[in-house]
């Protein structure tokens, strides 16, 4: 069992910056991915990023070129860098791992990013 903390969200104008960070209780090399994903009220939660373990990574189509997500497996850790930041990526932002077969997905408690215009 792994336990996962986000720290980073906060309140930004459209067009700065953010850096996400997860923290592990534990290594996260076990893990087959690590990602990144958001939810807004009432919608569906979506996958933003995500880092396979060796090192492929893939983004949702709206933050391609803007969010770069990476992984410190000394520090047992998943960034997500965020730049040029729009009012519509406001939501909030959960850490995600994930061992496949079986599947099995862990989560953070969320972090909150808010854009304003």
């Amino acid at each position: 069992q792994v336990q996962l903390v986000e720290s980073g969200g906060g309140l930004v104008q459209a067009g700065g910056s953010l850096r996400l960070s997860c923290a592990a209780s534990g290594s996260l090399l076990s893990f087959h991915a690590l990602g990144w994903f958001r939810q807004v009220p009432g919608k569906q939660r979506d996958m933003v990023a995500l880092i396979l373990k060796q090192g492929a990574t893939t983004y949702h189509d709206s933050v391609q070129g803007r969010f770069t997500i990476s992984r410190d497996d000394a520090k047992n850790a998943v960034y997500l860098q965020m730049n040029d930041l729009k009012p519509e990526d406001t939501a909030v932002y959960y850490c995600n791992a994930q061992q496949w077969f079986p599947t099995k997905d862990y989560w953070g408690q969320g972090a909150q990013v808010t854009v304003s215009s």
